[in-house]
């Protein structure tokens, strides 16, 4: 018999003494004497006591012998959370910190407090509500999170006088990871919202301004926002990001993410398609769909999508921690609807894994005129053995298969992707294959970081995070190095051509120039200056944030392309725009 067994058997055998003892009964069977004098009158005493103590009545509170709780007439005292009277003239400042989900969390906060009577204010001090959306994939980023924290409530003695209603609220990831500490050891907030509770936020508020400290950061298996229509702030309007999905369920060893935003689910293919149509007829150039594993998309919103046959297709030799998910539609199905809505808006799409690109959403790519022939797509390491502790879901040898297989279906496309130095365990032969696997695919655009271990996740509790802070920060410049030197090649060979260009605005080094990104994601710049619409008239038109400009390509680094614009365009328009300018080149 073993321990648990032994204890269950113990606990049942004291119940049943007990039992019995009160009952005036023996026990020997139980291995318990026969009760004394003295315990049958302790006993005895008990049960008088009971019998007669205060009934369920005494224990309602009135003054009127007649009451009757389910009378009409009995008024209560209801519970009334504070109202902030002077919510129409309180005025909200964000700051939003880390990924793009981020971006369009602020989007969705502010939509719903602007619902409920507050203003917005780019200006700090201006502010009634500061609002930071956070971030805690990296140690680092909280950190600068917990700074401008300190700063921020200092700044808020300070200002005492002639601001008393200040109050300061963390949302997002942070909120959900490190509530006690936020909230009741460092006391630096008044309010605290995680990524599932944007819709408490007046309410959080309320109390806060009551005089309380206010969170809710339950993670939610259905909170998708689907019908709250976020307040894009898109600088100059020409572009801006769609969340599609929310939470991840890949469960990487090293990643936060599932235990800050929680399980996936998709937001309804409807709801997605108006918001892409309202941007459209905003006049937005470029939609960027949004989600922890976008390409995962599966919309369960109707029962006919349930039932649907679909299951998941996934690249081949991946693999996942998860059984294969039925019905539903997926992400081809999403890509398909989005890119018909508007045939001159770029479609964009982040973060990915590489697990989920079928064929069938390589071919849609290649296909469709607006969607960006670019794919994120992260690697994290290059080793095989590192990516089995990561558990990634596949090998270095099923990665590079990917590889070939995108750039067979779609020519020219441009690949970027996100590296971990120094995870637990890795050695210098790992770090060697994960050089020689950049060198081998060649990216336009890297994320890099040194890998910093976050609680809860699979690494805190079953790896160690044994390799020195020296040594992963050398290895990560070391990747950096590489990536540049692979990314200057991969740039300068678009020296002499035509790139399409989507104008974000003026060059943050010189007013004389204007920047703007090109297919693939890579910035482009060239001279502010006045182009023809169409290249057999002489009417020249100013360029301006928002236009398509084809631009001819006259140097590159790993950072960026530089050229010089030729003439306005469109999607629709670039090939008839690229046939007559070498008409006339001829």
């Amino acid at each position: 018999m073993n321990i648990s067994s032994s204890f269950r058997l113990c606990r049942f055998t004291f119940r049943k003494c007990l039992s019995r003892r009160l009952q005036g009964d023996t026990c020997d069977r139980y291995y318990c004497s026969k009760p004394s004098s003295t315990d049958q009158k302790r006993v005895m005493q008990l049960k008088n006591k009971l019998a007669c103590g205060p009934s369920f009545q005494d224990f309602i509170k009135s003054s009127d012998k007649n009451y009757d709780p389910c009378s009409d007439e009995y008024e209560y005292e209801e519970y009334h959370i504070p109202e902030c009277t002077t919510a129409r003239s309180q005025k909200v400042y964000f700051e939003t910190y880390g990924c793009q989900m981020n971006v369009s969390d602020t989007e969705i906060a502010w939509s719903i407090l602007q619902k409920a009577g507050y203003s917005r204010t780019h200006e700090l001090p201006e502010a009634d509500v500061v609002l930071l959306v956070t971030c805690s994939i990296r140690e680092k980023a909280e950190q600068t999170i917990w700074n401008r924290l300190k700063h921020l409530t200092a700044l808020k003695k300070r200002c005492q006088k002639h601001k008393p209603l200040l109050k300061i609220g963390v949302l997002g990831c942070m909120a959900e990871r490190l509530k006690t500490r936020l909230l009741e050891q460092e006391k630096l907030v008044d309010v605290l919202a995680g990524p599932d509770a944007y819709r408490d936020l007046p309410r959080l508020l309320s109390l806060a301004y009551g005089g309380q400290r206010a969170s809710n950061v339950l993670l939610s298996l259905e909170e998708t926002y689907a019908d709250v229509m976020p307040v894009h702030q898109t600088p100059e309007g020409h572009s801006a990001f769609v969340s599609i999905m929310r939470g991840c369920d890949n469960m990487c060893s090293y990643c936060i993410v599932p235990f800050t935003r929680g399980r996936e689910r998709s937001r309804p293919l409807s709801s997605i398609l108006e918001e892409v149509r309202m941007l459209s007829d905003q006049g937005v150039k470029e939609v960027t769909l949004l989600g922890q594993n976008v390409n995962s998309y599966r919309d369960l919103s109707e029962q006919h999508f349930i039932c649907s046959e679909g299951s998941t297709q996934l690249s081949r030799g991946f693999k996942t921690v998860y059984r294969t998910k039925q019905g539903g539609l997926l992400f081809s199905d999403l890509l398909d609807k989005v890119s018909q809505i508007d045939p001159d808006m770029r479609i964009r799409f982040t973060s990915p894994h590489p697990k989920d690109f079928p064929d069938e959403v390589l071919q849609l790519i290649q296909e469709r005129r607006n969607i960006c022939k670019q794919i994120h797509l992260p690697a994290q390491s290059g080793s095989s053995r590192v990516l089995h502790a990561m558990r990634r879901g596949y090998t270095r040898e099923a990665y590079l298969d990917l590889v070939e297989n995108i750039r067979e279906i779609i020519p020219g496309v441009s690949l970027s992707s996100d590296f971990i130095t120094g995870f637990c365990g890795e050695s210098e032969e790992d770090h060697q294959q994960t050089l020689s696997l950049v060198r081998e695919v060649g990216y336009n655009v890297g994320f890099l970081f040194a890998y910093s271990m976050r609680k809860k996740t699979h690494a805190y509790h079953r790896l160690q995070d044994d390799v020195p802070a020296p040594v992963k920060q050398r290895r990560l410049e070391e990747l950096i190095s590489v990536f540049r030197d692979e990314a200057a090649k991969v740039n300068m060979a678009l020296i002499g051509s035509t790139q399409l260009v989507l104008v974000e605005g003026e060059s943050k080094r010189s007013f004389e120039e204007f920047c703007g990104r090109n297919d693939g994601n890579v910035k482009v710049v060239f001279p502010r200056t006045a182009l023809p619409v169409q290249p057999e008239k002489p009417q020249m038109v100013p360029i301006t944030p928002g236009d398509y400009v084809l631009v001819k390509i006259t140097s590159a680094n790993s950072q960026c392309l530089r050229g010089h614009a030729l003439i306005h365009s469109s999607l629709n328009d670039r090939k008839t725009s690229e046939h007559l300018l070498s008409k006339q080149t001829i």
